[in-house]
């Protein structure tokens, strides 16, 4: 089994630790609440604004950026922030390069901005 670049930092398996943490049980496709997974809704209107920042060869790449687009598709303000060639939670790994600087800067400045912290 070959492993790409992502699995070493959040795998599937990670996916259903996390939903069952989250969720208080195993995640079922067909009965997530809809508080837990606001993608799934039809209608994004109404939605707060959000920051989405992931890169491109995170698990979560297409996903993101798909939900980043319907958002904005339904008026909700939403930055979004692409990494080429970041993996999941690459910002942690290398914390003190320019790449990592800017995309952290980016979520804190959005929190702020939401926050209205500044």
């Amino acid at each position: 089994m070959s492993l790409v670049p992502y699995e070493f930092i959040w795998r599937p398996a990670s996916n259903v630790l996390g939903w069952t943490s989250y969720l208080g049980r195993p995640p079922r496709m067909d009965s997530a609440p809809a508080y837990a997974v606001p993608a799934r809704r039809a209608d994004l209107t109404g939605l707060p604004p959000a920051w989405i920042g992931v890169g491109t060869l995170d698990l979560f790449h297409r996903e993101d950026r798909d939900y980043a687009r319907r958002l904005q598709a339904a008026g909700v303000p939403c930055e979004y922030v692409e990494v080429p060639g970041a993996y999941h939670a690459f910002e942690r790994f290398a914390p003190d390069s320019a790449v990592s600087r800017d995309f952290t800067n980016s979520a804190l400045n959005a929190l702020r901005r939401g926050l209205r912290l500044s």
